[in-house]
């Protein structure tokens, strides 16, 4: 009686009590949003090639590649809370300096302390695992997914009215986000309670991180090609957010508000996606099924997208796009070729919208259901550390893709990094068959 009165229980998200979590974030996303699809551009107005603003890219995420791991070990001993201030207080200071930033290394400066203290998505997760059971955990994390989806929405419509509102200003988008950044730490400060008693839950008393982690992590035969398909598919993932803007600017001669416009639509799919549907396919399908719809559906995503025709959307004039990317250093040098102005037309802007959906679908439910694995294989003590592993991963393969795919944007043309990002996630699909096996067979 006693279990037929429990499992309904167990099978139902409790979404009193995650939503603070699911609140925060997306006022804490809505900063990034706003700021991460013009960062190429910003980079671009202080004369940056592809190449550099791949390593301006690839800063944000090796610096978390250091820093999350460590914040994420440490929420499992001294809490959550204190640590998704910490790293939230990070990404305010970031934001700040990149509002004053007035030449190329201050970008870099700027995006460093971000990077550092870049736990907030990997610490929210953790919270978010806190919270759940195994069978809601899904569903959790890809509720926040969806408010990452949202933030991606909200913050390119708000990115839109403040470049419209001051005459096309990077500096105010910039200081617009780090207001939304100040609320998040208001939010979690003042609403947020802690999820996890560390006297309680980590009576083990590990150290905070070691690289010696990391690698034990890797070689667990479940966790470790989880953490594998994470750098992967991130790898050929990232080289699509972070390439898009120039990409969108070279093919159909697209500036900043109109590839925001872009995000919006993406974001809105993602939050459909992961808000309504991946839940109930996780229930009914299994986790397993996620991956391998992910892989497939961003596979066929990146190949139509590097296959999308060179023409100009028809309200490109090559003279304004000019103009908007000196911004008010009129004798900067632009680095990134815009198209003609011939052969306007509908088609270009077409086929990538047609491609970014499964693009979005895929990208929308990888990472939570691959997080969703590796938390179902992990010990309850050691959620936090290994999503923070997971973010790790996660964040090496965005260092390495602006640099790897910048250069293929830079030396072999726009279409090549998509192209080659294509064919390494039909290739993990392959793999991820053979090797990723459904939940109730993950054991370590």
């Amino acid at each position: 009686m006693t279990n037929t009165e429990t499992t309904p229980a167990a099978d139902k998200l409790n979404f009193k009590k995650v939503m603070p979590v699911l609140v925060i974030i997306l006022v804490d996303l809505l900063g990034l949003s706003i700021i991460v699809p013009l960062m190429p551009l910003y980079a671009a107005r202080f004369g940056a090639n592809a190449f550099v603003i791949g390593i301006l890219g690839s800063t944000y995420p090796f610096m978390q590649f250091i820093g999350a791991p460590v914040l994420g070990r440490l929420s499992d001993r001294v809490g959550r809370r204190p640590v998704l201030l910490v790293s939230q207080l990070g990404t305010f200071l970031g934001f700040i300096l990149l509002g004053f930033a007035n030449a190329l290394p201050l970008l870099f400066i700027s995006r460093i302390i971000d990077g550092l203290s870049g736990a907030n998505i990997s610490t929210a997760q953790a919270v978010m695992t806190d919270l759940t059971t195994p069978e809601t955990r899904t569903q959790g994390l890809g509720l926040i997914g969806a408010a990452f989806g949202m933030g991606f929405i909200l913050g390119p419509i708000i990115a839109f009215a403040v470049l419209l509102a001051t005459g096309e200003s990077y500096q105010a988008v910039a200081f617009t986000a780090a207001f939304f950044s100040l609320a998040s730490i208001l939010l979690t400060f003042f609403w947020l309670p802690e999820s996890r008693n560390p006297q309680k839950n980590n009576p083990s008393g590990k150290s905070p991180f070691s690289f010696q982690a990391m690698y034990q992590s890797l070689s667990r035969p479940t966790i470790g090609i989880l953490l594998v398909l994470m750098f992967a598919q991130q790898l050929a993932f990232g080289g699509y957010e972070q390439m898009f803007s120039l990409f969108a600017l070279n093919r159909l001669g697209m500036g900043a508000r109109d590839t925001s416009g872009l995000f919006v639509l993406a974001g809105l799919f993602i939050v459909a996606i992961q808000a309504g549907f991946i839940g109930r396919w996780s229930k009914k399908y299994g986790d397993r099924w996620l991956v391998m719809l992910g892989l497939s559906t961003l596979a066929v995503g990146l190949i139509l997208t590097a296959s999308t025709p060179q023409i100009p959307v028809p309200w490109y004039n090559q003279a304004k796009i000019t103009a908007e990317m000196q911004g008010q250093a009129s004798t900067q040098i632009i680095n990134v070729s815009l198209p003609p102005e011939t052969q306007k037309g509908w088609t270009g802007i077409i086929w990538v919208l047609i491609a970014s959906f499964p693009a979005a679908l895929g990208g929308g439910v990888l990472h939570p259901a691959i997080n969703s694995l590796i938390t179902k294989s992990a010990g309850k003590e050691e959620v936090g550390g290994i999503l923070g592993v997971s973010a790790g991963f996660y964040s090496a393969a965005n260092a390495i893709t602006p640099l790897f795919f910048g250069s293929l944007f830079q030396w072999f043309g726009a279409p090549v990094p998509f192209f080659i990002g294509g064919l390494l996630l039909a290739v993990l699909w392959v793999i991820a068959v053979r090797n990723v096996k459904p939940p109730e067979a993950l054991q370590t």
